[in-house]
């Protein structure tokens, strides 16, 4: 070929690929931590997208079952739960081998003298076999042949995920069960999928117990920004008020969701109770319910609010006058009533007029949860935008008037939205001024951003790279919870 030149001399084209911006933290999903043995502590959660696949791994009865079941009853309907492991008390070190697939589960039924070796506890390897699995129907009775020839250790056929699952008998930063190894004769280890070489297959040991606080702490710390709402149904009153503060203060946003069937919650003259407590400590992100039947039904009330689609129009709601699908209403005294709503506990309750709602839907400190859940879409909403702003822009966002233009669109276009789904509305402004606003001024749209110029800003606030601080005004729409009527008649 002659020679040529690349037209690259002349026009030269290249792509920039802008990268996807930061997901915002979740305020849809729930993490419901039970206790479960079925998750370890090195996989220490599972992500469920609806009740069978909870029912599959944890039967029917399981307290992360029955929960779940409320969480997914409700209407529309959640499309995630977290269910992680509160270790709650001393566990076990295990083994949890490969996924075996078909073929792989037929050979072992093949097997007549088949060895492997293993060590617990830190103790010295030992051989088990021969086994001869040819009269097995099916893994689970492989198991059930290797569980006789062990002590000491539980061997179990996880149909599910289908792998065998080895784990100690004894409970403690001690217990734990070896990578399986080559048997003196006729190995079966690498067939069992229980080697070190085996794709999936790992060890985790056993582990002190952990209070439920500590437990919460590692989940933000983990996965804090995947959920919003967390719920521990083992907890106890004392557990339940040190996560109240724990949720308050994290950096990442979160509530927290109880039930309590404590009677004295109805009490007025009582002061022993969750509700009571959690009110005098002024939490504002722990949701507290009443029911004298359903240990989950708080779950049921923020299943539906965390169903909110804020990118929607029109679709903010406020918690009073919802159903509770799954729970037994109550069926209360005017003065039982009071003294739950004077304590901020929320019930599931019959009127007379044969209808039951859920009332009032507040936080322990009284705040309504809707403005507590809303202002946390509103804060996060605005964070993530700006942090993608910086994130994708292909050039730099430059430290001027203009630029500060860009971070205020931004916090417009998103307040707008606040209006659009019905978080914010119109009104007067009944705080202090900033701006162009003064307290009394009626909000035209809602909310007002304002940001002062760069012309005012100290030299070391520049030198730094620091925007000018945004301050922003939002109005919220409010609820309507309760009607008075005069009727004036003339004969």
């Amino acid at each position: 070929m002659p020679n040529t030149l690349p037209v690259s001399r002349v026009v030269n084209v290249s792509v920039i690929l802008t990268p996807a911006g930061a997901q915002a933290q979740s305020i849809s999903d729930l993490l419901l931590l039970g206790t479960s043995t079925v998750i370890d502590n090195v996989e220490r959660y599972r992500v469920y997208s609806s009740l069978t696949g909870v029912a599959n791994d944890f039967g029917t009865s399981a307290v992360e079952y029955l929960a779940s079941a409320l969480w997914f009853s409700q209407s529309p309907q959640p499309t995630r739960i977290y269910i992680g492991r509160w270790i709650n008390a001393a566990s076990s070190g295990g083994l949890r081998c490969a996924s075996l697939s078909a073929a792989q589960q037929a050979a072992l039924l093949a097997v007549t003298t088949g060895q492997f070796k293993l060590a617990k506890d830190g103790a010295a390897v030992t051989n088990y076999g021969p086994l001869n699995f040819s009269a097995a129907a099916n893994m689970n009775a492989v198991a059930a042949i290797i569980q006789a020839a062990l002590t000491a250790v539980t061997v179990v056929w996880n149909a599910t995920l289908s792998r065998f699952e080895f784990t100690s008998g004894t409970t403690g930063a001690a217990s734990s069960i070896s990578f399986l190894t080559a048997g003196t004769a006729n190995d079966i280890s690498a067939a069992l999928g229980g080697t070190a070489a085996s794709s999936g297959a790992y060890l985790f040991v056993g582990q002190a117990l952990e209070t439920a606080l500590a437990a919460v702490t590692l989940f933000d710390g983990i996965i804090g920004q995947k959920w919003y709402c967390v719920c521990v149904p083992a907890a106890v009153p004392a557990d339940q008020v040190a996560i109240g503060g724990f949720v308050e203060g994290t950096t990442n946003k979160h509530i927290q969701a109880l039930t309590s069937n404590d009677a004295n919650i109805l009490q007025a003259a009582q002061t022993t109770d969750v509700a009571y407590q959690l009110k005098q400590l002024g939490y504002k992100r722990t949701f507290v319910q009443y029911s004298s039947t359903n240990p989950y039904a708080a779950l049921s009330a923020m299943a539906r609010i965390l169903t909110t689609d804020y990118n929607a129009n029109s679709t903010v709601i406020t918690l009073k006058f919802k159903q509770e699908p799954g729970v037994v209403y109550e069926n209360l005294t005017p003065t039982q009533a009071d003294a739950a709503k004077e304590k901020n506990a929320n019930i599931f309750v019959q009127y007379d007029n044969l209808t039951a709602i859920l009332q009032e839907g507040t936080m322990a400190d009284g705040t309504f949860a809707d403005i507590v859940i809303g202002c946390d879409w509103l804060a996060i909403t605005v964070q993530n935008a700006l942090y993608n702003l910086l994130y994708t822009s292909t050039t730099k966002i430059p430290q001027t008037d203009q630029g500060q233009s860009l971070l205020l669109t931004q916090c417009e276009a998103i307040c707008a939205q606040g209006v659009a789904n019905g978080l914010l509305a119109p009104g007067i402004w009944n705080s202090g001024g900033f701006g162009q606003l003064k307290q009394g001024d009626f909000l035209q749209k809602g909310y007002y951003c304002y940001s002062a110029s760069f012309n005012t800003q100290l030299q070391s606030d520049r030198t730094a790279r620091h925007a000018m601080p945004i301050q922003i005004a939002a109005k919220l729409a409010g609820a309507i919870h309760d009607i008075n009527v005069i009727i004036n008649v003339n004969p």
